[in-house]
């Protein structure tokens, strides 16, 4: 092994070190793909319970940024399992993701509710095992709530923010999608709907129904294809 590339893997690996808990540098064939999990809750502004599993958001947004950055990372892997969270700062990650040119590609395993649907559809690819399940309903708040009419256009405003998101980031069109988050007799007590991974799939939700060596395998097709590209300019 060359110098060179041995510094590069040190790098890598001091770059990795400085990451929290829960993601993971791995190589192939001299090419870099960072896997971050996202789990639990989204927190944002505020801290939950310590009892509580929780994906902050301040800590995920540095990382997007480091491995955006980052001349070694070739590739970025999310994976899902979330129940919601924080939709502000959740949206914010799915932004994020969505405008980054590093490849990227998301694999759903156990859940990927409310807000971890926009993070589902926000890489260039998504993928969801057969028995993860994607649960979409509109947006909730807990605690005091204003009953005014600010309230409502409050909520009609950010629940436009993430059917277009959606729309915009996978095959389902606008109408599906609102169809699918106000459906009722499906979820006990609440209006949505319970997708299978089948189910995501086929209404063009996720681009895929695949496990982590189907997600892998497009990170490293597209790694290659874009350094094909650029020797050939």
């Amino acid at each position: 092994m060359s110098e060179e590339k041995e510094a590069q893997e040190k790098e890598v690996t001091e770059e990795s070190s400085s990451f929290e808990t829960g993601s993971i540098t791995v190589s192939k064939d001299g090419h870099f793909i960072h896997c971050l999990t996202i789990i639990g809750q989204i927190e944002g502004h505020y801290i939950l319970p310590s009892q509580n599993k929780t994906t902050k958001y301040e800590h995920v947004i540095p990382q997007l940024v480091a491995i955006e950055e980052s001349e070694q990372i070739d590739g970025l892997l999310i994976i899902l399992n979330t129940v919601g969270g924080d939709v502000e700062a959740g949206l914010a990650i799915a932004e994020l993701l969505s405008t980054m040119k590093t490849p990227t590609a998301s694999l759903v395993l156990g859940g990927g509710h409310s807000i971890g649907v926009p993070l589902a559809v926000s890489c260039k690819k998504s993928f969801i095992v057969p028995s993860a399940t994607m649960t979409v309903h509109p947006v909730r708040m807990t605690g005091l709530v204003l009953g005014v009419p600010q309230t409502l256009s409050y909520f009609e405003k950010m629940q436009d923010r993430i059917v277009n998101f959606v729309a915009n980031n996978s095959k389902i069109s606008r109408e599906a999608f609102s169809e699918l988050m106000m459906k009722t007799g499906e979820l006990v007590m609440d209006v949505g709907t319970v997708l299978d991974g089948e189910g995501a799939v086929s209404c063009g939700l996720i681009d895929e129904l695949g496990g982590l060596s189907d997600a892998l395998d497009f990170l490293y097709s597209s790694i290659k294809k874009e350094g094909a590209d650029c020797s050939g300019q």
